[in-house]
C-alpha cells in the first residue's frame, strides 16, 4: 500500500473570525448609492424625455410652417411668370399694332 504524502505533523489554522455584520453594511451602502445613481439617472432621462418631446412638437410645428411657405412661393413664383407672359403678350400686341397690322391678321398669326 502506497504511503500518504505530506506531513503529518503540520500546525492547524485557525479560521479567522469574519466580520460579517461590517461586509452586510458595505454591500447595503453600496445598495443605496447604487439605488441613489438609478433614481438621479432616472429623473435625468425623464426631463431629456420631456425635452425631447418638446422639440418634436416644435420641429413639427416648423415642418408645417415650411410647407405652407414653399407653397406660397410657388403661387408667387406662377402669378409672376403669368404676369410677365401677359406682359410681353401686351408689348407684341402693341409692336404689332403700331406697324399697321389689322386686329385680324394678329388673331391669325396668334392661330
Amino acid at each position: 500500500m502506497p504511503r500518504p504524502k505530506g506531513s503529518k505533523n503540520r500546525p492547524k489554522t485557525v479560521k479567522a473570525t469574519v466580520d460579517f455584520a461590517a461586509q452586510i453594511a458595505e454591500k447595503q451602502a453600496a445598495k443605496e448609492a447604487a439605488a441613489a445613481e438609478i433614481a438621479s439617472i432616472t429623473a435625468n432621462i425623464d426631463a431629456l424625455k420631456a425635452d425631447l418631446k418638446t422639440k418634436k412638437a416644435s420641429l413639427k410645428k416648423l415642418d408645417k410652417e415650411l410647407v405652407k411657405l414653399e407653397s406660397k412661393k410657388k403661387d408667387a413664383e406662377t402669378k409672376a411668370a403669368e404676369s410677365a407672359k401677359k406682359a410681353e403678350a401686351e408689348d407684341v400686341l402693341k409692336k404689332l399694332l403700331a406697324s399697321g397690322m389689322t386686329a385680324d391678321e394678329i388673331l391669325a398669326k396668334l392661330k
